[in-house]
C-alpha cells in the first residue's frame, strides 16, 4: 500500500477533518484516509495509483484546498 500527503489549507477541527475525510474516501482505489487540522496534512493510502486531480477535486468539494507535498 502506498500513501500520498497533501497539504490542506483551511482546516481548523475536527469537523473540518471529517468534511475532507468523508469527501476523499469516496475516491476511486482509495483504501484510508487521514486528515489532521493541527499540522494541515491529509495522508491518502491506496493499493494501486490514485487520481490526485480526484483527490484535489474532493477536498475542493468538502470547502478547502489543498496541493501534493
Amino acid at each position: 500500500m502506498q500513501t500520498i500527503e497533501y497539504q490542506v489549507t483551511g482546516m481548523t477541527c475536527e469537523h473540518c477533518e471529517r468534511a475532507v475525510t468523508e469527501e476523499v474516501t469516496r475516491v476511486a482505489g482509495v483504501r484510508e484516509v487521514t486528515a489532521s487540522a493541527t499540522d494541515g496534512v491529509l495522508a491518502v493510502s491506496a493499493e494501486g495509483p490514485v487520481d490526485d486531480a480526484a483527490v484535489l477535486a474532493a477536498v475542493d468539494e468538502a470547502g478547502y484546498s489543498a496541493e501534493r507535498r
